[in-house]
């Protein structure tokens, strides 16, 4: 993965074929060009979670018309950082009993998830 600076405070990030652009928000000292490293760093939460969640449906031949998935974010004011993700699966109409507490089994294996509950050391060198 290959992070460079197109300008102002914008980050891009290339790998495998796709860039990924961000900014900061205008506030911040951004264009609002794109999201922030931030939102995209929730964005994968929610993506990731929702990926098990949609596979868990294909793979049993539930139609996932109507489901969807909702985060919030709450942040702690006072040391200004994440302090809580809650993530409600929202099932289609006519989604099986019998099978809600495997469905968020499934959902709760996302990997981006589980990598901040067992975080991985962190390096940063200079070349």
């Amino acid at each position: 993965m290959e992070i460079t600076f197109p300008g102002g405070v914008a980050v891009s990030a290339s790998f495998n074929g796709y860039t990924v652009n961000t900014d900061q928000s205008k506030a911040a000292g951004g264009d609002g060009s794109a999201p922030s490293p931030f939102d995209l760093f929730l964005a994968s939460l929610g993506t990731c979670a929702g990926f098990f969640a949609l596979r868990f449906c294909q793979q049993r031949q539930i139609d996932t018309a109507g489901l969807s998935l909702s985060l919030n974010a709450e942040r702690d004011p006072q040391r200004h950082r994440l302090s809580k993700v809650s993530m409600t699966l929202h099932l289609p109409e006519g989604f099986p009993e019998k099978y809600h507490t495997a469905i968020l089994k499934a959902t709760d294996r996302c990997a981006v998830k589980r990598a901040i509950e067992d975080p991985p050391e962190f390096s940063v060198q200079v070349d």
